[in-house]
């Protein structure tokens, strides 16, 4: 990975400044956890397509570039489920009315918007069905940008003693961001699957990334989380859900 998504979006001073000060590795914990965050209908839509004409029908979609993502994270869910290794979802948790959207108003109106009227038949908080959660899965509802905010994620995480976590989904600049500080806050080991995650801006994606991984976790290929992933053992969290 010596060529960075980010690479084209910083200045000569960024490159100096950021050349031996930051950016260390964690590296893999010994137990880790898959985290997917946010793959719903809402920010994916419901095809493939550019996300300027995705945005006509999905106004917080993410157009191709969450498809391209989604086919990444399909791989890393078969191999922690085929090890029996904890697979989590975070999806948003809302009342019907709208009641409870609160401040997400303030600075988005299309927030908890209906689905097109020729899919009514989708929830746009249910992640996408390529990847849907299999019965063995865990899903935390939250209502706020991280996946630990006022949910029950920490104590799942404690209750399996995971060690790190493995983080994918969107927007990368948004809940996945706010999911890995409050992860790295919380002393875990955060790998964050750079082609697993989407984002509606491309300069908001790269950049966040690069953020992230100057500071609080280390940003990986999936070939290099499934390389890891091979050398731990199976059955490693006995107290995962039955499904």
């Amino acid at each position: 990975m010596s060529k960075r998504v980010w690479d084209k979006f910083l200045t000569e001073r960024d490159k100096e400044i950021f050349s031996d000060a930051f950016g260390g590795v964690a590296g893999f914990g010994e137990r880790p956890a898959l985290l997917v965050i946010d793959a719903a209908w809402a920010f994916i839509g419901d095809r493939r397509e550019p996300i300027r004409e995705m945005k006509k029908r999905w106004p917080m979609a993410s157009g191709e570039e969450g498809w391209n993502a989604i086919d990444n994270i399909k791989p890393l869910i078969e191999t922690f489920r085929s090890k029996k290794m904890p697979v989590i979802y975070t999806i948003y948790g809302r009342r019907k009315d709208g009641w409870d959207k609160t401040s997400w108003i303030w600075k988005n109106p299309n927030t908890a918007k209906l689905p097109p009227a020729n899919r009514p038949d989708l929830d746009i908080n249910d992640v996408v069905s390529d990847i849907a959660p299999a019965p063995q899965d865990i899903v935390v509802r939250k209502q706020k940008a991280s996946g630990f905010f006022e949910t029950n994620l920490a104590s799942y995480l404690t209750w399996l003693s995971v060690d790190s976590v493995v983080v994918t989904g969107g927007v990368t600049s948004g809940c996945v961001r706010a999911t890995v500080v409050d992860a790295f806050s919380l002393n875990y080991k955060v790998s964050i699957v750079e082609e697993a995650c989407f984002d509606r801006a491309e300069a908001s994606h790269a950049l966040s990334l690069f953020d992230m991984n100057a500071k609080y976790a280390d940003v990986v290929t999936g070939d290099a989380v499934q390389k890891h992933l091979r050398m731990l053992s199976d059955n490693l969290f006995p107290r995962l859900p039955m499904g």
